[in-house]
C-alpha cells in the first residue's frame, strides 16, 4: 500500500495490522542529538490506549520498543523504528464479518479494491484504528522536537453526540483533559459525556463527536504556497485518520454564512508585535501560520461496529441479511481519536518547521537538546488530572 508514508523532511511510514503480531512506524528525518526514551513515547500512547473505561475492552499494554536510531539515549540521525506488540487478539470474534461486511466500515471497499481473497478481515486488518498507534508514537517524537520552538499541542473533545461545549476553555484545561476518560475539558461536561456513553453502550449503539486541537506558540511562516499550504497539509493529515469525516480551522464553516466585515480580523499592535485582534482565522492566513494560536476541529463519525442489527449482504450467497457486530469496539471513537488528531497536527508542524529552518535537519546542539528536554518535562507536568468541579 503506497499510501502508508507521510511527510517530507520528517517522514513516517506505518506498518502492521489489527490482529498481526505488531504495529509500528519508521521515522526518517529526526536530527541527531535528541534525547528520546521509551517513556517519552509511552506518555503519549497512554492517552490513546484501549482497555480503559468508556473505550474498547481490548486489553493492550501498548508498550513501545525502539529498535533503531537511538544510541546512549539520543537519536543518531538514522531512521527510528518503533514497534508495539499486539497481545490481546481474539480473531474468532470476527468470523461473521468474514462474510458479512459491516455497514459504515471499510470492509467492502477494501474487498472491492484488493480482492476478497486478499482481505484481512481480522479486526479490520489495515483499515483498523489499531494502525493509529503508529501515528501517536511518531507524534510523540514530533511533539518533543517542536519543544525547540516552544510549541505545545493539546486537544479535547468539544462535543459528543448532541452535547457541546459552548463556553471558553483554557489551554491548561485542554491539557488536563488527557486524563479525563472521555477527553472532556470541564468536569460537568465529563459527567454529561459519560451519561451519553453509558446509554449508547446499553443500547448497543455509538456516538460521533468533534475534537478541537489547539497549538500554542506556533512559529509564523509555516506552510508553502501554493499546494503545500499549512491548512492543506493539516486537512490531509486529519482526514487521513480513520472515522474522520470533516475538518475546519478558525471560523470554519461559519465563515460561509458571514459578511467580510464580520469575518475579517483586525490587525493590531500588541506588546510591540503585529497581531490579529480575535484570531478568527485560527492562526492560518494565506495558507501560512501567522504566529497566533492554531485552532482546528475535526468530526469523527459514530463507531460503525455496533450491536444493533443492520442490513448487509452475505458475500457467499449475495443475499441480503443482517449483522449484529460482537466484539470489543469503542462506543465513541472520537474519545481516543483526540490523541491521534494531536499526533497528526504535530507531524505536519514539525515537518514544516524543518522545511522553514526553525528546527535543524542534521543535528541538534547540546544547548538545543537540553532546551527541548526541559520544555518536554514541563509539558508532561502540565498534563495532569482535573481537580475538583469545573
Amino acid at each position: 500500500m503506497p499510501g502508508s508514508s507521510f511527510g517530507e523532511m520528517f517522514r513516517i511510514t506505518t506498518f502492521g495490522e489489527s490482529h498481526g503480531p505488531e504495529v509500528g512506524v519508521v521515522i526518517d528525518g529526526v536530527p541527531a542529538g535528541l534525547y528520546l526514551s521509551k517513556d517519552d513515547i509511552q506518555f503519549e500512547l497512554l492517552f490513546r490506549r484501549p482497555g480503559r473505561q468508556y473505550v474498547t475492552g481490548r486489553r493492550e499494554k501498548d508498550e513501545p520498543e525502539i529498535v533503531s536510531g537511538i544510541y546512549n539515549g539520543r537519536t543518531t540521525g538514522a531512521p527510528i523504528a518503533i514497534i508495539v506488540k499486539n497481545s490481546d487478539v481474539i480473531s474468532s470474534l470476527y468470523e461473521e464479518i468474514r462474510y458479512k461486511p459491516r455497514p459504515g466500515h471499510a470492509d467492502l471497499p477494501y474487498i472491492m479494491k484488493y480482492g476478497y481473497e486478499n482481505w484481512d478481515y481480522r479486526g479490520g486488518g489495515r483499515a483498523s484504528a489499531r494502525e493509529t498507534v503508529s501515528r501517536v508514537a511518531a507524534g510523540a517524537v514530533a511533539k518533543k522536537l517542536l519543544m525547540l520552538t516552544d510549541t505545545v499541542i493539546g486537544g479535547h473533545l468539544k462535543s459528543l453526540g448532541p452535547i457541546e461545549l459552548n463556553e471558553d476553555v483554557t489551554f491548561e484545561e485542554i491539557l488536563c483533559s488527557k486524563y479525563s476518560p472521555v477527553r472532556a475539558s470541564k468536569k460537568w461536561l465529563e459527567e454529561k459525556f459519560e451519561e451519553l456513553i453509558k446509554q449508547a453502550t446499553v443500547e448497543g449503539d455509538s456516538w460521533g463527536g468533534i475534537a478541537e486541537i489547539v497549538v500554542k506558540n506556533p512559529p509564523s511562516g509555516l506552510g508553502e504556497p501554493v499546494f503545500d499550504k499549512l491548512k492543506a497539509d493539516l486537512a490531509k493529515a486529519i482526514l487521513s485518520i480513520p472515522a474522520v469525516t470533516g475538518f475546519e480551522y478558525g471560523l470554519g464553516f461559519k465563515a460561509g454564512r458571514m459578511r467580510g466585515s464580520e469575518a475579517n480580523d483586525e490587525i493590531i499592535v500588541k506588546d510591540g508585535r503585529l497581531r490579529w485582534k480575535n484570531n478568527t482565522s485560527g492562526g492560518i492566513l494565506g495558507g501560512l501560520s501567522n504566529g497566533e494560536d492554531i485552532i482546528l476541529r475535526c468530526a469523527f463519525k459514530p463507531t460503525s461496529s455496533i450491536r444493533k442489527p443492520q442490513k448487509t449482504v452475505d458475500l457467499r450467497t449475495y443475499e441480503e441479511t443482517t449483522i449484529s457486530v460482537i466484539g470489543r469496539h469503542d462506543p465513541a471513537v472520537a474519545i481516543r481519536g483526540v490523541s491521534v488528531a494531536e499526533a497528526m497536527v504535530a507531524l505536519v508542524l514539525v515537518d514544516h518547521a524543518m522545511r522553514t529552518g526553525y528546527i535543524p535537519t542534521v543535528k541538534l546542539t547540546e544547548e538545543q537538546a537540553k532546551i527541548i528536554e526541559e520544555r518536554w518535562r514541563r509539558y508532561v507536568e502540565l498534563c495532569k488530572p482535573m481537580q475538583g468541579s469545573q
